[in-house]
């Protein structure tokens, strides 16, 4: 399975699809980064005159990237992942935020996996900015059902 299969995978679209790119797909992190557009609705009113991303959407950010997709990944490579048939629940986050983030600002999330085992998947994340500063890192888990073991 290739990163732009992963992807193609995802159970999102726009705009609620946070992913532009993999960087890197492996059995124990992945890398991917998304630019998240001005237009998107959440800034018309998140902060009057001073629009900022709000934590829940790089919350959600983070979770697609460092855990649904490296999910995705892990439930092919043990052959359980059923094209389609995916379905995610977040189990448990917890996040710290350092820095904001701003309209039309590129973000790199970074995703190592802490276990994955019965299809529950929990990971340390981290997010940078483009300059490479610390904007949150965390703990997220979540569970994979796929028609598979339905």
């Amino acid at each position: 399975m290739t990163k732009i299969d992963i992807i193609d995978q995802l159970p999102y679209s726009k705009p609620f699809l946070f992913v532009d790119e993999l960087i890197d797909v492996s059995e124990n992190r992945v890398t991917g980064y998304y630019r998240f557009p001005e237009s998107s609705d959440f800034y018309q009113g998140h902060f009057k005159d001073h629009p900022v991303t709000p934590g829940v959407i790089l919350t959600e950010c983070c979770a697609q990237i460092g855990v649904v997709c490296l999910g995705i990944y892990l439930l092919q490579k043990e052959g359980s992942f059923i094209q389609k048939g995916i379905q995610i629940g977040m189990s448990s986050t917890q996040m710290e935020f350092l820095l904001p983030v701003l309209p039309n600002e590129k973000v790199i999330v970074t995703s190592e996996k802490v276990y994955f085992r019965f299809n529950k998947l929990k990971c340390k994340v981290k997010m940078h900015n483009s300059e490479g500063q610390l904007v949150c890192k965390g703990e997220i888990s979540g569970m994979f059902k796929s028609d598979a073991n339905a």
